[in-house]
């Protein structure tokens, strides 16, 4: 079987996870603490970054974008699901990596990084310290600009980049199912955004992600709950 090293808090993780599921690839998941630095981890993603795919044939493949690229070329490989990571035409797959990269990039800089890093990460990372609050409160104003921009696609679009769910959708909810373990997403301010998060949580491939538990970490009471 093949193997995922992930952090159950790890966006970027978290979004290859969700895509793994869709695309029908059955893993055997491997928690990893990136700020360890572990020999063996930096040989398979001299990057230190997760997450890292390890394919049943094959060496290991790091990085969501690269992981995600793997499992659209590799479809024709799998029984057909339905899902497919960037679907369309050209202009269509272009909108695709175009939220993408605006949710693992923008989102991740300007909020995952504000908001779960300063609260878990900086925590158990090697030189342990107390959140920077300064940052944290950038993080809660930045995102409110982000569920804004997210309500608006809503509004306009079936799912995110167009007609059909695509990895544009996991990796978006993949940042905010991480900030809503935190309690960290105020849901009732943005209508729009909630009602199409709702739709990708109660997704099958969203189930396990929803039992997760990080020590010292309990979830938000809307964690868990479908009717949040």
């Amino acid at each position: 079987m093949a193997n995922l090293l992930h952090h159950p808090l790890c966006a970027f993780s978290r979004s290859i996870r969700l895509a793994l599921d869709e695309c029908g690839v059955e893993v055997e998941l491997e928690e990893e603490r990136p700020w360890e630095w572990r020999p063996e981890f930096l040989v398979l993603n001299p990057a230190g970054t997760l997450p890292v795919f390890i394919p049943e044939e094959g060496g290991a493949i790091a990085g969501a974008y690269a992981i995600s690229e793997y499992l659209a070329d590799t479809m024709d490989e799998r029984p057909v699901r339905g899902f497919q990571p960037f679907p369309g035409d050209p202009a269509a797959r272009a909108e695709v990596r175009r939220l993408v990269d605006w949710f693992h990039r923008k989102f991740q800089d300007e909020v995952t990084d504000y908001l779960v890093v300063e609260k878990v990460f900086r925590r158990f990372g090697p030189q342990s310290s107390s959140p920077n609050m300064e940052a944290m409160r950038a993080g809660h104003d930045n995102l409110r600009y982000h569920l804004t921009y997210i309500g608006h696609l809503t509004e306009t679009r079936s799912w995110l980049a167009g007609d059909a769910m695509s990895f544009a959708d996991l990796a978006a909810a993949a940042h905010l199912s991480a900030l809503d373990y935190l309690g960290e997403v105020p849901w009732e301010e943005f209508e729009p955004a909630k009602n199409w998060y709702a739709l990708v949580k109660s997704r099958p491939s969203f189930r396990p992600l929803l039992q997760d538990r990080v020590a010292g970490f309990t979830p938000s009471g809307t964690y868990a709950d479908l009717d949040f």
